[in-house]
């Protein structure tokens, strides 16, 4: 099981990974939206915002995330793990509920060419 650490480096790195592809999807100049990634396995949320395609990751808090952000994500730390280091591919994770994703539709559309 990944430790919070783990998952506060994967949201790190999935950041980095973002501001990369930035570049070539060309969607997410001026993008600012709360986000929320609840760990269901630790049980805790960490809490920032998506600016510009880089995640700000601001706090973290035990339980469910406290607000609701305008982007949720919901998973387990290793399917976190996972994702960013590309052993899991996010939308079939997405698809089997693996991963759950919760944004407005115009949100979600322009997140589908970062993930």
């Amino acid at each position: 099981m990944a430790t919070k650490e783990e998952c506060r480096s994967a949201l790190d790195k999935l950041s980095d990974n973002l501001a990369r592809t930035d570049g070539k999807a060309g969607g997410t100049a001026g993008f600012d939206r709360s986000l929320s990634c609840h760990i269901t396995d630790l049980d805790v949320t960490f809490s920032g915002r998506l600016v510009d395609g880089r995640i700000d990751v601001a706090d973290s808090t035990p339980g469910p995330p406290p607000g609701r952000a305008q982007i949720r994500l919901a998973m387990t730390g290793d399917d976190l793990v996972a994702l960013v280091d590309g052993e899991l591919d996010f939308a079939r994770a997405w698809g089997s509920g693996r991963v759950r994703l919760e944004a407005g539709f115009r949100d979600l559309l322009r997140l589908r060419s970062l993930l």
